[in-house]
């Protein structure tokens, strides 16, 4: 993990254009290759990102942004398609690495993690056609529990909760932010899917054209919930 905290200004060309002007940020370059922009506000999103695969370049700067006071440039390009991040440093005020080992990743509660199991096994839950690609696809953000093609082929990305609220599905636009970025699986939608989901939480997410569904947990074990009922 390489972090950089300097004054500089950034570019992503691409699928979209956006400009980022000359302020203080927070450079982080992951061991996977992914860079992603800070800034002291905004919570934890980055401001812009750029996703694996990808390559960082350091070079000097051209004439004109010499003469505007840049020290140094970062070209950041994705492997797979045209997009690239420039990132122009005017002042480094610190650059420090770290290896941060192997991660063991998020340990989901034992409720969500067994539902995220039971739905990737029964994935048709969320409608005919539909067919898993694979639990916990990872992003630069975090992993998606589970990515899914509809019976049209699109991409879908299912966040999983026992319990869903706003912040979950504030989770989940992330992610489907990030990924529609990325020419490969673009477009993506969006399943919140959780055993309740509160209305507050409903209304924003279809709000978002994200799809709500409510899963039973007895239904994807198989369970006839009747036997256990006394009458």
């Amino acid at each position: 993990m390489r972090v950089v905290i300097a004054q500089c200004s950034v570019d992503y060309v691409g699928r979209l254009t956006a400009h980022l002007p000359l302020a203080t940020r927070l450079l982080m370059v992951k061991a996977d290759g992914s860079v992603l922009i800070h800034s002291d506000g905004g919570s934890y999103k980055p401001l812009n990102w750029m996703s694996p695969p990808c390559s960082m370049a350091e070079t000097a700067p051209d004439e004109t942004e010499a003469a505007e006071g840049v020290g140094l440039v970062w070209v950041v390009r994705h492997t797979k398609s045209d997009d690239h991040l420039r990132i122009r440093l005017y002042e480094v005020l610190s650059d420090s690495s770290f290896d941060l080992g192997v991660d063991p990743g998020l340990v989901k509660d034992g409720v969500e993690a067994h539902l995220q199991a039971l739905l990737a096994e029964h994935i048709h839950t969320l409608g005919d056609g539909y067919q898993l690609v694979r639990r916990e696809y990872m992003t630069a953000i975090g992993p998606v529990d589970i990515l899914a093609k509809d019976a049209s082929g699109v991409t879908v990305a299912v966040e999983i909760k026992r319990r869903g609220e706003i912040d979950g599905v504030e989770q989940l636009t992330r992610y489907l932010e990030l990924m529609n970025r990325d020419p490969h699986l673009a477009p993506v939608t969006g399943v919140f899917a959780a055993q309740q989901i509160k209305p507050q939480a409903r209304t924003l997410a279809e709000d978002r054209g994200i799809r709500c569904v409510v899963l039973d947990y007895d239904d994807l074990k198989g369970i006839d919930a009747s036997e256990h009922r006394l009458f």
